[in-house]
């Protein structure tokens, strides 16, 4: 029976996350590098299910601790994605807006 991270419990949630990093370890002694994409992302997910949304605002500048050289803005928030634009070092905007998990976002600029 398969569940969704909005139904589980914090305690289920870091057990999966904990369960996924294995995953993701045993695939990267493996060489499968595109299966080990995959479980960061899934445990990005279930970790965002872990962060408070409330705590992340519209128009509001984030860090991506994922990729140092970007930032994020907040266009809004819609459970636990944060949508909004990519900021560049030279602050250029990227055009398109994609979704983040919360997770990724890191110390408020």
């Amino acid at each position: 029976m398969n569940f969704r991270y909005s139904d589980y419990s914090i305690e289920q949630l870091h057990r999966e996350i904990g369960d996924l990093k294995e995953k993701a370890q045993k695939a990267e002694q493996l060489g499968n590098v595109s299966e080990v994409q995959i479980y960061e992302r899934k445990m990005q997910v279930a970790l965002a299910y872990t962060i408070n949304p409330d705590d992340f605002k519209k128009d509001e500048i984030y860090q991506l601790k994922m990729e140092p050289g970007y930032t994020f803005k907040i266009d809004y928030i819609n459970g636990v994605f944060a949508w909004g634009y990519r900021i560049n070092l030279l602050d250029e905007v990227r055009e398109e807006i994609e979704a983040l998990p919360i997770s990724l976002l890191g110390k408020k600029l």
